[in-house]
């Protein structure tokens, strides 16, 4: 496995977004077989595994915790804070309440701590900006976090050129995670540029477009009893046609390359920059190996080209509105 750097940290060029495994998509996976996965993934070379308290609640967390035990000072655990969970989250209904008030963000520390079962927290993000906390208090008390020795990296999701900004003039930022793909690519309007110019690393959650940029999504008859992507308007009937022609000409260039659809769809994120370490989520060992393949796919001038004529065109808003105004943009 290739390795890259956000900021400076060195992780795996293809990480694992680990909450579908707990939430979202359906019920919790059965804990056992996650662990396999995930101790599957950490033999075939990926070291960068992402999760958050949010994503269960706690439920992913626990299980990331228990089942990289063995691999301490081996792999980078990412998690969040930023919610209010006091009430069961709802993101259909636009999630639980933002909370990143820097009592509040040390109390979910302690708790993520202790479910990581970790001494550290290798990469802690804000999971989304707090319009109610200035981002300067929240980059302060986790730069206090850092002198405690609690936690290692600080990140930011979903937060906009002018927020990272402010909070790495606080506190050194060394990663923003934000949905990027070729279904989605609003990060390159102002997002990338700042990154580029302060040194820190993207990594993009949703890189396979929650599953539609592999090609195996077709109807929403796809999804199982409780997978929230029922309810997002990229997913309804419309959308999905018309964005069938991205797929299409993905799948054109992997089969001229002898891979699969997902592969290039990754290889594309890959090629954009070196700083740029995705986090495809699943619940099957196959599609790790699959994903891991992506870093040997090499798209051509002519490819790119046409993927991006192609992306062009995609079509539907990736969230409710009261989600995405949750976005901090």
């Amino acid at each position: 496995m290739q390795t890259r750097k956000i900021g400076t940290l060195e992780v795996s060029a293809i990480g694992l977004g680990c909450m579908g495994m707990s939430f979202s998509y359906g019920p919790p996976k059965d804990t056992a077989e996650m662990t396999k996965l995930l101790q599957g993934a950490v033999e075939r070379g990926i070291t960068f595994f992402d999760t958050a308290e949010v994503y269960g609640p706690y439920l992913n967390e626990e299980l990331v915790g228990a089942a990289l035990a063995p691999f301490k000072g081996k792999v980078v655990i990412a998690t969040k804070f930023g919610f209010d969970l006091s009430t069961q989250p709802n993101f259909a209904a636009g999630g639980p309440r933002l909370s990143s008030h820097p009592q509040h963000i040390k109390e979910a520390v302690e708790g993520s701590l202790k479910r990581l079962q970790v001494e550290c927290i290798d990469l802690l993000y804000q999971h989304r900006v707090d319009p109610a906390v200035p981002i300067e208090e929240v980059a302060g008390a986790v730069k206090d976090l850092i002198a405690a020795g609690k936690v290692k990296h600080f990140g930011l999701s979903e937060a906009n050129a002018t927020t990272i900004r402010k909070a790495h003039a606080v506190q050194k930022v060394t990663a923003l995670q934000s949905e990027y793909s070729l279904w989605w690519r609003r990060p390159e309007e102002r997002e990338l540029a700042v990154l580029e110019e302060l040194g820190i690393g993207l990594v993009p959650y949703s890189p396979l477009g929650r599953g539609f940029l592999t090609g195996t999504i077709k109807t929403g008859a796809d999804f199982g009893k409780g997978d929230f992507r029922a309810a997002l308007p990229r997913f309804t009937p419309q959308a999905m046609a018309t964005n069938q022609a991205l797929i299409d000409v993905l799948t054109g260039i992997a089969e001229g390359k002898k891979a699969s659809t997902a592969q290039v769809a990754l290889a594309w994120l890959l090629q954009q920059k070196p700083w740029i370490v995705p986090i495809p989520g699943t619940t099957k060992l196959n599609r790790v190996e699959e994903n891991i393949g992506a870093v040997s796919a090499n798209l051509s001038a002519a490819d790119l080209a046409a993927i991006d004529v192609a992306a062009a065109k995609v079509t539907g808003g990736r969230y409710p509105e009261a989600l995405e105004q949750m976005t901090g943009r």
